[in-house]
């Protein structure tokens, strides 16, 4: 049984990422997305429960992990957050690598991953290429601040906290730009053919 070809996807807040995603999986392309990862997990009944439980029993309400008390403990405490990780990333590897064997045994030849830190924990390391969605500053911020609640602080948070957009494509083996959703979904179906003739 081969092993599929791993397309680590990522990008900014507002470039699109969650969207170019859906395209992949509209294709028929196995697609794991890290952040569902984690929300299962701190569901009732997974496994980042009783790791979290472990850590601080305040952040686990009604057999779930509570996303709103964690982050006041990550806001309170410096160490709160490498504590987290430590627990909740082997975990999170072990959903991942558990998709995959999955996607290999129904004969897959590519899956994407979906993972918002792609570079920055080092994940790009464990992929065969990786793609960067990307979009000009004013798109982004545009869409950003279109989303309901979010402000210029909260957004300059957020930024502040990722890999700057030209170090992520300067990294990246593929980029694409997400401008109309019709020239993504073009280039998302030119990328699966792509990749499909090089490992035929």
């Amino acid at each position: 049984m081969s092993r599929p070809f791993l397309l680590g996807l990522t990008g900014s807040i507002g470039m699109g990422k969650s969207t170019t995603a859906a395209m992949f999986a509209a294709e028929g392309v196995p697609v794991w997305d890290a952040d569902a990862a984690v929300h299962r997990l701190y569901m009732p009944g997974g496994a980042g429960v009783d790791a979290i439980m472990a850590l601080r029993p305040e952040a686990v309400h009604e057999g779930a992990v509570d996303r709103a008390r964690l982050k006041e403990w990550i806001a309170a405490d410096p160490t709160a957050l490498s504590r987290i990780e430590a627990v909740i990333h082997p975990l999170v590897a072990a959903d991942r690598a558990a998709f995959i064997a999955a996607a290999a045994a129904e004969g897959a030849p590519l899956v994407v991953l979906d993972i918002p830190l792609l570079f920055e924990t080092g994940a790009d390391a464990q992929m065969d290429a990786t793609l960067v969605v990307s979009a000009p500053a004013e798109v982004q911020r545009e869409r950003v601040l279109a989303r309901p609640g979010m402000t210029d602080a909260q957004f300059a948070t957020i930024l502040a906290r990722q890999m700057p957009d030209t170090e992520k494509r300067a990294r990246a083996t593929h980029v694409i730009e997400t401008q109309t959703l019709d020239a993504t979904r073009a280039a998302v179906r030119n990328l699966i053919d792509s990749i499909g003739a090089a490992h035929a």
